[in-house]
């Protein structure tokens, strides 16, 4: 039995030790590798191993910081003083947190790390207030004796001050702990990182472009430099930069990666494609790049290149291998291959993903007329209160597709008698009695969305554009998309509703402006619909013709735009 206890209690050590560094811990100077202190594994030193450990798991944190502390006083192992400081650390105890890290540094005097973080916490009480003057002595003292690590040192203080509530007064503090260092680029990024954290990019910008000079073309002062850029929305900009640098340095992967980043973020996505398919040259069984490749190619409709790289990515281990399966069943089911998609979405295990696969299942079954299967599909799998309310407007969606709108209202209806105040219920109910002409049943639902929430930006709108529609009360018809325009001033649908309600008043020049506007953010069918009958009546009928074709070209089976364009005799 002691001989069991005992390799319990090395195992317990290692995962300890593993599991909070401990080999960093060595390679930081807390102690030399092989020479931690002899502890004396007795039972009930590992009894209170085992009941700090499963009090975290339980969520006690608190008992847990408490049992570590207390293990930490007895034993005086640095790997149990910091392993008390980090959870004291993240339940907020501030008393526990600065006595283990005082035990830290005591038993580990060389390790930089346990000075930085005592440093950080030194002087804060039960309060929460802070002991500036504490903090920056004790960072200067870390500084002071870096011992060939004075860079990382540097790049450590902002994370060092994260507690500090005033930002400002943390930037301060940064200034004069670097002073001494100005001619260490690593000095200027700390004070370029404090910039950010106030908001101030153009001092950000002057500190990286610093530390630039000193070093030239330096990796972590590029990829901050195009961090501020792109936060300060000069996007364009930190893309020139960092294709710059690329030119420059064209095997610099961590370079080349960040510029192909951005190339994403300002949606070229051909050339960000590229650059990844170039990295992918190198690494070519890289799961992540094969998945950047694979979803950009989704992105630009390539679905045979896109298949590919998922195929590979799933098969190089991607950690998100659900969502690999989610893409590859769309694929399949975007050519109508239904029981393949439906075999991909079957495989998806995560939960966090397993109701969107149910729901592409059970609508991939839809398409093929399978309306039945589909609701038993969705009736069957809900689980929990939020993923059963995920598949009642699914279904709900699926019939109303199949031209059922009254089957749809009544699903809705029953689950409202459950949730009468679901505002999401609320709204899609209302959409399918205004579309079985219920007006008064629409009128009090989204009545009772914008009582319930009121600034529902669509439940307005929808009331809005429903009575502008049908050319009934059309001063409160404007009222109404008015505040919803207010709300959301630059949603397409509202303006659309904006310019439709202004045309049935007969103003169809402010109407245009409207709709043009929308049209412009989204080319949608039935904006279209009536941006082409506006112009018509404004006599532009080759403008009409135009967008109408374009639109019918793109939306071939739109109901509004068809029964529009053969009202005006533009088909």
């Amino acid at each position: 039995m002691k001989n069991q206890l005992t390799r319990l209690a090395r195992s317990v050590c290692l995962a300890l030790a593993l599991g909070t560094g401990g080999s960093a811990l060595a390679a930081n100077g807390d102690v030399a590798a092989g020479a931690f202190p002899a502890q004396e594994l007795t039972p009930r030193t590992l009894y209170q191993f085992l009941l700090a450990e499963i009090a975290g798991a339980r969520g006690q944190i608190g008992l847990s910081a408490q049992l570590y502390l207390e293990l930490a006083r007895a034993t005086r192992d640095p790997r149990i003083a910091r392993r008390a400081t980090e959870i004291a650390m993240y339940s907020r105890n501030l008393q526990i947190a600065t006595e283990a890290a005082r035990i830290w540094t005591e038993v580990a005097p060389n390790s930089e790390e346990a000075r930085r973080v005592l440093g950080s916490i030194a002087g804060a009480g039960e309060s929460g207030d802070v002991d500036l003057d504490a903090i920056q002595i004790q960072l200067a003292r870390v500084l002071a004796q870096s011992n060939g690590r004075l860079p990382q040192n540097l790049l450590g203080l902002n994370r060092a001050l994260a507690r500090v509530p005033d930002k400002q007064a943390t930037k301060s503090i940064v200034h004069r702990l670097t002073e001494p260092y100005l001619d260490v680029p690593e000095a200027h990024i700390a004070r370029a990182q404090a910039a950010m954290i106030t908001e101030d990019p153009m001092e950000a910008l002057a500190a990286v472009d610093r530390a630039l000079e000193l070093r030239p073309g330096w990796e972590p002062g590029v990829l901050l430099k195009a961090q501020i850029l792109q936060h300060a929305g000069a996007g364009a900009e930190a893309l020139r930069q960092l294709e710059a640098e690329v030119t420059r340095s064209p095997d610099n992967r961590t370079l080349r990666q960040a510029y192909a980043r951005a190339l994403v973020g300002a949606q070229r996505f051909v050339d960000a494609r590229t650059e990844f398919r170039h990295l992918l040259v190198g690494s070519p069984d890289d799961a992540e790049l094969l998945y950047a490749v694979g979803l950009l190619s989704l992105q630009l409709d390539e679905l045979a290149e896109a298949e590919t790289h998922f195929l590979r990515a799933l098969g190089a281990g991607h950690p998100q291998a659900d969502l690999i399966r989610l893409h590859l069943g769309q694929i399949a089911d975007s050519r109508g291959e239904g029981e393949a998609a439906r075999k991909w979405f079957a495989e998806v295990g995560d939960e966090n993903h397993r109701p969107e696969a149910t729901i592409r299942s059970a609508q991939s079954l839809a398409r093929e007329g399978r309306i039945d299967e589909a609701r038993t599909l969705l009736q069957g799998e809900a689980d929990e209160p939020q993923v059963t309310r995920r598949y009642i407007l699914a279904e709900a969606q699926i019939l109303r597709d199949a031209d059922r709108s009254g089957e749809a209202l009544l699903v809705l209806d029953d689950a409202l008698r459950e949730t009468p105040d679901d505002t999401d219920l609320l709204y899609e109910s209302a959409m399918l009695a205004e579309r079985l002409d219920r007006i008064d049943l629409m009128e009090t639902r989204l009545r009772r969305i914008i009582a319930l929430k009121p600034d529902h930006a669509h439940a307005y709108n929808a009331l809005g554009y429903s009575l502008a529609d049908r050319s009934l009360r059309l001063d409160e018809a404007q009222h109404l998309i008015e505040r919803a325009l207010e709300l959301a001033p630059d949603d397409p649908f509202i303006l659309d509703s904006m310019g439709w309600v202004r045309f049935r008043r007969g103003d169809s020049s402010a109407a245009l402006e409207h709709l043009e506007r929308a049209y412009a953010i989204r080319k949608d069918a039935e904006i279209a619909a009536h941006l082409g009958e506006v112009l018509w009546t404004l006599a532009r009928e080759d403008d009409a013709r135009r967008i109408l074709d374009e639109a019918l070209s793109a939306h071939p089976d739109n109901r509004l735009l068809n029964e529009t364009a053969q009202r005006l005799g533009v088909r």
